[in-house]
Parts: structure tokens; sequence; C-alpha cells
């Protein structure tokens, strides 16, 4: 028998704190994320999760 098993990463919704702007970051990214309109460090690699410094707004499935 076959175990599937569901991935424990999901994508998030976020809104930069400098600049409002909204997009879509991996929840366990290795890069450091910057917001594309302003270049503000959005989330910064732990080695696992990533750690977000802005307001999640939605976890995608």
């Amino acid at each position: 028998m076959i175990d599937l098993k569901e991935p424990k990463s999901k994508f998030i919704k976020v809104r930069c704190p400098k600049c409002k702007n909204e997009q879509i970051i991996f929840g366990k990214s290795c890069t450091l994320i910057k917001c594309l309109v302003c270049g503000k460090s959005i989330a910064e690699p732990t080695g696992g999760k990533a750690r977000i410094k802005s307001r999640i707004l939605e976890v995608l499935e």
C-alpha cells in the first residue's frame, strides 16, 4: 500500500509594511525575499520556515 503524504510547506500572501504591496511567497524559502515594488526585506531564511517580517494576509493551500 502506498502512503501519500500532504506537503507541509505552503505559499503565503503577505503585505509589505512600507508600500502595502501584496505578493505571494513560499513559506520555507531559502533566500532573502524582498518586496517587488520598494525592495524592503519581507522574509528571511532560517534553515526551515522563513521568518516573515510583514503582515500575513492569507495562507494558500
